[in-house]
């Protein structure tokens, strides 16, 4: 192993990772607030996102990312569309104990597609791409070679997930109302119950 992955490697590792991507409600609401902002500011100017946190190669790979986890569909748009990508970048100015992971996470991406096509990730076709991630994104033990990647996905794709699930558009896609007064609850619908396999409880 060189010492170029070697650092990459312990970049991942540093710290308990799962924790370094929890996201609090307000942590997510003050990162889509400051997203929104900027968002907001390069339109009326013109002008593409600068990202505060990522370098410009980093950001466009975490919108490649993003966008490969959800993507925009026939329901709703996708990751890009509700500003995750934003949402990710200052939420690592405002939680520096998540930068270091992040960051080494997308460096392995990179040193992974160099190993497998002697390019960066981004320079790499959208099936070499997907070929990574689908090594790095299953649910089962990580491949052997792989566990850092697998760890690294594994998070981001939580990220991406509180993101867009906090944002606008995603709480619109869950179909939330929010604390609505129901005058009569008359229990879960006949149908819901089938298609979850679940019976309704005598009174």
């Amino acid at each position: 192993m060189d010492d170029s992955r070697r650092t990459l490697l312990k970049m991942i590792s540093a710290g308990p990772v799962a924790a370094a991507f929890v996201i609090t409600d307000a942590e997510a609401e003050q990162a889509h607030h400051q997203a929104q902002a900027a968002r907001q500011t390069a339109q009326r100017t013109r002008t593409a996102y600068q990202p505060r946190f990522f370098t410009p190669h980093e950001y466009e790979t975490v919108k490649v990312l993003a966008d490969t986890i959800i993507p925009r569909d026939e329901r709703s748009g996708g990751a890009i569309d509700a500003g995750v990508p934003e949402f990710i970048d200052f939420t690592m100015v405002d939680q520096p104990a998540r930068q270091t992971a992040v960051r080494g996470g997308l460096g392995w991406l990179d040193a992974e597609a160099h190993r497998r096509f002697d390019k960066t990730f981004l320079a790499s076709a959208d099936a070499e791409r997907r070929q990574i991630l689908d090594d790095i994104s299953g649910h089962g033990a990580p491949a052997p070679g792989l566990t850092h990647g697998t760890s690294f996905f594994r998070n981001f794709r939580d990220l991406t997930a509180s993101g867009f699930w906090t944002s606008k558009m995603g709480i619109e896609d869950l179909g939330y109302i929010g604390n609505t007064f129901v005058a009569e609850w008359q229990g879960c619908p006949a149908d819901v119950l089938k298609k979850l396999g679940a019976t309704r409880t005598a009174e």
